[in-house]
């Protein structure tokens, strides 16, 4: 049974192998402009910086050196239900210098398309195990980020040779942009 997060709760991953799926939905807008979200990964060291270029997950860049950390793919739409987004992550595979993964998604073009995320609803961030399916935690945005065009869903982080996930639900105004300047 799946255990649904607050905001800034923290829980044990206790699977090797888990994916990490990410979904929305998006209003009506006047923009008459279609959304495009993207999730994108930073694999960090103990430095809180990326351990290289190579290690920030995006939809150019699927995956990791150490192929540990795939992401399967941009959906262009988000149209449907279930997860718009996923990841799939192998901790037995992972370099031993990456000791966090932070998960943000941010709206593609957003300042030209006059978008941000009060346009978008029901956003979740879950993690399943991926040989059984099983869902081990949900964390569930339910803040009103109004002039966010980027939101920080949660991080996954290594203490003491366990990996935990922390729901974070942070948003900011300057896209992936900010993101990349902070973990570079």
């Amino acid at each position: 049974m799946a255990i649904n997060l607050q905001k800034g709760q923290r829980e044990n991953i206790n699977a090797p192998k888990f994916t990490v799926g990410l979904g929305w939905d998006t209003n009506n807008t006047s923009t008459g402009t279609a959304f495009d979200l993207d999730a994108s990964l930073f694999l960090l060291g103990e430095n809180k910086k990326l351990v290289s270029d190579n290690h920030f997950i995006f939809y150019n860049n699927l995956e990791s050196p150490d192929k540990a950390v795939i992401h399967t793919g941009d959906n262009l739409t988000g149209e449907g239900s279930g997860d718009d987004e996923q990841i799939k992550i192998d901790l037995t595979k992972i370099d031993p210098a990456i000791q966090e993964i932070t998960v943000v998604v941010t709206i593609h073009e957003a300042d030209a398309r006059k978008q941000n995320f009060g346009q978008v609803r029901n956003s979740f961030i879950r993690i399943f195990n991926t040989d059984t399916n099983e869902e081990i935690l949900k964390y569930e945005l339910d803040e009103d980020f109004s002039i966010e065009t980027a939101v920080e869903f949660g991080r996954i982080y290594n203490r003491g040779g366990e990996w935990k996930f922390e729901a974070v639900g942070a948003g900011q105004r300057d896209g992936l942009e900010k993101f990349v300047a902070i973990y570079q």
